[in-house]
């Protein structure tokens, strides 16, 4: 790899911290001292978080129609992006930060689809293929950075001033992006007729699409709620921000070590793996409130959530080369969806139980739920039509 194609690899981590990494997870490190302030209960976090990813839904839903200017939109997304962080901290008003958080998403959906979409077919088209996995290790970069900045900034300036370093922080890193991406041309992609020949969601790709939102919707409850649980468990409350550092740094190998193992093994064996792995991730901290327990969840947990979205991905590009933008718009949407009816559902589960711990046990039920779909539609599809992986 030059160091021009290096550079844009770069560029395209630097883009998923932004939007995924900071902009979307760092509200998980920052709720615990957003709440002890300013007093709002956990069902209300419930509704900042969905209406971040209601706009993540949308965003990506929203690029999988984009064909042209595809560039243009992805930098303006990330300005907005970053903006939407910056202000923050800034407004103090429960119903605009609703809003903060739904513009936040909108763009964030943009910039990961996008982002993804670009990033693959230029390394497709310099025969570096086997190089995408790096991209996806920008999510728990940015998921680390996060872990490790929040707490430093708002035990001296307070959630807002953690808001606000990470929009100058951001900021920054667009300067980088805008550099690194000067040698990168994005071409115009053609309108794809709705035919029979280029349909995405077809028998063996259903089952993928179902377990890929039901895993949305598992995860993602942990990856909004679990500093703040681990923070008001007592004998944990130190460990919390840790907590998430460690999700990051395992993260950010994840998505490379998955992909050199997919040269190996199946998408479908992986996967199966990263499922499991994660249920026990979720719910070792139910029945374990011990330091090596959550830090081991937390280290399983930053392992699977970017392998599953890198073997997803990989696999249904796989199935479809010709249509990346759309396969990944779709599960991407699919995925969204789930995120976003999770927090609600976290919500309410709560507020019955008066436990957060109820919560994580649900979106291990909710992620083991995904792994039978996964196992059974693809035995049953398999004995059907005798595809191989």
């Amino acid at each position: 790899m030059t160091w021009r194609h290096f550079g844009v690899v770069v560029g395209g981590i630097l883009l998923l911290v932004i939007a995924m990494g900071i902009s979307r997870f760092a509200f998980t490190p920052i709720l615990p001292y957003m709440r002890q302030d300013v007093g709002f209960s956990f069902q209300e976090a419930s509704y900042l978080a969905s209406s971040n990813y209601i706009g993540y839904f949308i965003g990506a839903i929203w690029a999988g129609f984009l064909y042209k200017r595809r560039k243009v939109i992805l930098i303006w997304s990330v300005v907005i992006n970053v903006l939407s962080v910056l202000l923050m901290g800034i407004v103090d008003f429960f119903t605009v930060w609703l809003v903060l958080r739904l513009i936040a998403g909108i763009t964030g959906g943009l910039i990961f689809v996008l982002t993804s979409s670009v990033i693959m077919d230029y390394l497709a088209h310099h025969a570096l293929a086997k190089w995408s996995g790096y991209l996806f290790s920008g999510i728990g970069l940015g998921i680390a950075l996060s872990g490790l900045i929040v707490p430093f900034l708002a035990e001296r300036v307070l959630w807002t001033g953690a808001w606000i370093g990470l929009g100058i922080l951001s900021a920054i890193f667009v300067v980088c992006i805008h550099v690194l991406w000067r040698p990168v041309e994005v071409p115009e992609l053609k309108k794809i007729e709705k035919t029979a020949d280029t349909r995405v969601v077809k028998g063996f790709m259903l089952w993928l699409i179902v377990a890929y939102g039901f895993e949305g919707l598992g995860y993602i409850i942990t990856g909004t709620f679990l500093v703040d649980i681990i923070h008001h468990i007592p004998a944990l409350m130190d460990y919390a921000g840790y907590s998430w550092v460690v999700v990051g740094l395992a993260a950010v190998p994840s998505a490379p070590i998955w992909t050199v193992l997919l040269e190996k093994t199946s998408a479908i064996t992986l996967l199966v793996s990263a499922y499991s792995l994660q249920i026990i991730g979720i719910l070792l901290p139910v029945f374990s409130q011990t330091v090596s327990s959550v830090l081991l969840s937390s280290f399983l947990y930053g392992l699977t959530f970017v392998g599953i979205v890198t073997l997803t991905t990989a696999y249904a590009r796989k199935r479809y080369p010709q249509q990346s933008g759309v396969v990944v718009s779709l599960l991407t949407s699919v995925y969204a969806f789930g995120q976003i009816i999770g927090p609600l559902f976290a919500g309410e589960i709560v507020s019955i139980y008066h436990d957060q711990l109820a919560a994580l046990a649900f979106a291990g039920v909710m992620v083991t739920v995904a792994l039978i779909i996964l196992c059974v539609g693809r035995m049953l599809t398999v004995r059907q039509e005798g595809l191989s992986e």
